[in-house]
């Protein structure tokens, strides 16, 4: 199946680009993949006891 990539949104990429260049916003990020991530290694690693 061929995908067509959607037109891009220039506010959408604006608003982006700002958003990674602020590291409080890149900090939350990592910090909130960090703990989905935790979570979801404790939750297979009790399924496994």
């Amino acid at each position: 199946m061929i995908r067509i990539a959607k037109k891009s949104d220039p506010k959408k990429l604006e608003e982006l680009k700002r958003k990674i260049k602020d590291q409080t916003y890149i900090s939350a990020a990592v910090h909130q993949i960090a703990g989905i991530i935790t979570k979801e290694l404790l939750d297979i690693n009790e399924d496994r006891a």
